[in-house]
């Protein structure tokens, strides 16, 4: 197949990616045959999967404008993924114009179209790191040049701790990066469940093992440990479509979405 003059060197374009097959689910063009042909089987498995990537995004845009509202214009999204429309900083900056973020990734076809999209935009910064590196990743150049760490930031952990498995510690992980993080900074947080879908779970795990990007769906209990440290705020850690929904929005069946959702503040 021709290669795009966007995919850095080194990469194997024949093996699906997890952030290339979110992409195709949301609709973008910053996939592959391999990332299309592996989604199509997930969804031929389970036809809702469109609609919960779909539900996902949602949330982040309600508690990026939430997180706004009380006076948080700081944002560290790890995990980001490939650029789709509606990202942290077209929302943040809809709601306050001088609101900061950078973009955390380790697919390194996420962090190159990042680095290109925002290519002169000082308020925004991209980086290739790990979260299981809280340290490394929050003294990172291209984090402190953007974001004042002395104030508030808003840490989006969204559709990402399902991938990290649980003998590479994600719990850990994530109070590090709160031990870091000033008094009245936010936990933005979703993550997969089977809890209501369990008949869909197993074979759905199966398929992202052949991906390189394995995946833990987390029971309630497991999600819920993330935000230890963190106050919930209302309404508190529910299916994904159930978080702050916007005004007149009718809500289908929210265990359809197979996915918690949660924002906590830090004291």
């Amino acid at each position: 197949m021709e290669r795009p003059d966007w995919v850095p060197d080194g990469i194997d374009v024949t093996r699906p990616s997890a952030a290339r097959m979110y992409d195709y689910y949301l609709g973008g063009s910053h996939n592959f045959e391999a990332d299309r042909e592996a989604a199509a089987k997930a969804i031929e498995m389970w036809p809702d999967l469109p609609k919960i990537m779909q539900a996902n995004r949602a949330f982040m845009r309600r508690a990026v404008r939430h997180a706004v509202e009380l006076g948080v214009t700081q944002f560290l999204d790890i995990g980001s993924g490939i650029p789709t429309f509606g990202n942290v900083h077209e929302v943040a900056r809809a709601a306050d114009p001088q609101s900061r973020v950078v973009y955390v990734d380790r697919d390194p076809i996420a962090v190159a179209h990042s680095q290109a999209l925002l290519e002169g935009d000082t308020r925004t910064g991209v980086i290739e790191a790990d979260l299981r590196d809280g340290a490394a990743l929050l003294e990172h150049p291209g984090v402190t040049g953007v974001l004042d760490l002395e104030r508030p930031v808003a840490l989006l952990l969204v559709a990402v701790l399902h991938f990290v498995q649980d003998a590479d510690g994600p719990w850990d992980a994530v109070a590090e990066l709160r031990e870091r993080l000033a008094p009245g900074s936010l936990l933005i947080l979703s993550h997969a469940t089977p809890e209501g879908r369990a008949d869909m779970a197993g074979p759905h795990q199966d398929l992202y093992r052949r991906t390189g990007n394995p995946m833990s769906m987390r029971s309630r209990s497991e999600v819920t440990r993330f935000f230890e440290g963190f106050e919930m705020l209302d309404p508190g850690l529910v299916y994904m479509a159930e978080w702050r929904p916007d005004p007149g929005c009718r809500l289908e069946d929210p265990t359809r979405f197979s996915g918690f959702a949660g924002v906590g503040r830090k004291p």
